[in-house]
C-alpha cells in the first residue's frame, strides 16, 4: 500500500520536478489524428497554440514510429516558440529523440521508472490513473503529474473505463500533492463543473480537435479558468 503522509514528503520521492509541475495548469490540448484525419497534426497544432493554449500533447496513435518523429519534432519547434510545454504520449523513446518537454504513459506503458532513465531528471512524466490507489502509487513511484478520468463517457478511446464523475476527481485531488489533469468527456458545456472540483489542468481532446474552429474553440476553454 501507498501511504499519502509518505508521499507528503517529496525526499521519499525518486525524483521531484518543481519547476515542471507548476506548468501543468489550465487546459492541457491534446490532439489525436484519428479524430481528424483531413487534418495533419501539425496544422491542429498550429491552431491550437494560435488560440492560446500552452500545454500541448501529441498522441499519435496509429502512426509509425518514424512519422510520429517526424510530426513531434515539427510540432516541438512551434510550441517552443509558443512558450508551450510539449508533450509525447506513450513513447519515451520519441520524446527524447524530438527534445519534448516530457513523456505522458499509460497503465500499461512503461514503469515510471524506466521512463525516468530515458528521459532524465529534468523532463515531465505523467501517467493515467482510475482510482486512488493508481494515483497515490503514480506520485511515490515519480511521476510529476497525473491524468485522471475519465470524469465522463467519452468515445475518444474504445477502451476507456466508466466514467469516474466529479465527487471521484475531488477525492484524488486531495490525495496528491502532484498537478491532477481531468480527462474524458470534457466539453464547453461542462467545464465550468470541472474546474470548480479543483484539478490543476483539464485535458481535452475531441472537443477542440473536431471543431469547426480550432483557435477559437481553444480561447473559449481557456476563458473557462477565467470565470
Amino acid at each position: 500500500m501507498y501511504s499519502s503522509r509518505r508521499l507528503g514528503d517529496h525526499k521519499d520521492r525518486p525524483y521531484c520536478v518543481a519547476k515542471m509541475n507548476m506548468q501543468i495548469k489550465g487546459l492541457y490540448a491534446i490532439i489525436d489524428n484519428l479524430l481528424r484525419p483531413s487534418v495533419s497534426d501539425t496544422e491542429i497544432a498550429e491552431k491550437i497554440l494560435a488560440g492560446g493554449a500552452k500545454i500541448l500533447q501529441l498522441r499519435g496513435k496509429g502512426l509509425s514510429s518514424k512519422e510520429l518523429l517526424r510530426q513531434a519534432r515539427e510540432i516541438r519547434v512551434l510550441a517552443r516558440k509558443a512558450g508551450a510545454l510539449f508533450i509525447v504520449n506513450d513513447r519515451a523513446d520519441i520524446a527524447l529523440l524530438s527534445d519534448a518537454d516530457g513523456v505522458h504513459l499509460g497503465q500499461d506503458d512503461l514503469p515510471i521508472a524506466e521512463a525516468r532513465k530515458i528521459l532524465g531528471k529534468d523532463r515531465v512524466i505523467g501517467i493515467s490513473t482510475h482510482n486512488i490507489e493508481q494515483a497515490i502509487k503514480a506520485e511515490y513511484e515519480g511521476a510529476d503529474y497525473i491524468g485522471f478520468g475519465p470524469i465522463f463517457e467519452t468515445k475518444t478511446k474504445a477502451d476507456a473505463e466508466e466514467a469516474k464523475g466529479l465527487q471521484a476527481l475531488r477525492e484524488v485531488k486531495k490525495s496528491v500533492n502532484i498537478p491532477v489533469v481531468a480527462i474524458g468527456g470534457i466539453i464547453l458545456e461542462n467545464v465550468v463543473d470541472v474546474i470548480s472540483a479543483g484539478p490543476d489542468a483539464v485535458a481535452v481532446i475531441s472537443a477542440i480537435v473536431k471543431a469547426d474552429d480550432i483557435e477559437e474553440t481553444t480561447r473559449r476553454f481557456l476563458e473557462a479558468f477565467k470565470i
